[in-house]
C-alpha cells in the first residue's frame, strides 16, 4: 500500500533515535507494532464480514451469474474471431486447400460476393438416363413440331 523503501525506513528510525532518545525507542517500536497489529486485526475482521454478508445476500451467485453472461465464449466471440482471423489470413491468389470446409474456389467465392453461400458443382460422374427413355421420351415432341 505505502511504497516505502529501506532508505526511507533508515531514515526515520534515525530521526527516531534523535527526536525520541535511545531508552525509550525500544518501547515506542514496540507499542507502534501493537497498534499496527490491531489496525490490521481489525481491517481483517472487517473484511470478512463484508464477505459473509456478501454470501448471505447472495452477491456472489449474481457475481457468477454476470460472468458467464459476459464470457466471450457464451456471447459466440470465439467463434467470430477465429473467423476474423481465418478471412485475415486468406490469400485469394492462392488456390483453395482440398479439405477445405467451403468446398468452393476462391475465385467462386469471390464472383458470389460477400456473405453468399458457396455454391457447389454436381459430381461430374453423374448417372445418364437410360438410353431407352430418352428417345422415348423426344420423339412425341419431334412429331407436333413437324405437324
Amino acid at each position: 500500500m505505502f511504497d516505502i523503501g529501506w532508505s526511507e525506513l533508515l531514515v526515520i528510525g534515525v530521526v527516531a533515535l534523535i527526536v525520541v532518545g535511545p531508552k525509550d525507542l525500544p518501547e515506542m517500536f514496540r507499542t507502534l507494532g501493537r497498534v499496527t497489529a490491531k489496525a490490521r486485526n481489525m481491517a481483517r475482521e472487517f473484511q470478512r464480514a463484508m464477505e459473509a454478508a456478501a454470501d448471505e445476500t447472495g452477491v456472489k451467485d449474481v457475481v457468477k451469474d454476470v460472468k458467464n453472461v459476459t464470457s466471450p465464449r457464451s456471447m459466440g466471440l470465439d467463434a467470430m474471431k477465429e473467423a476474423a482471423d481465418r478471412f485475415e489470413k486468406w490469400d485469394p491468389m492462392k488456390p483453395s486447400q482440398p479439405g477445405s470446409a467451403s468446398g468452393a474456389s476462391p475465385t467462386a467465392q469471390a464472383q458470389q460476393g460477400p456473405g453468399a453461400a458457396a455454391v457447389t458443382a454436381p459430381p461430374a460422374a453423374a448417372p445418364a438416363a437410360p438410353p431407352s427413355q430418352a428417345p422415348a421420351a423426344s420423339a412425341p415432341a419431334d412429331r407436333k413440331s413437324d405437324e
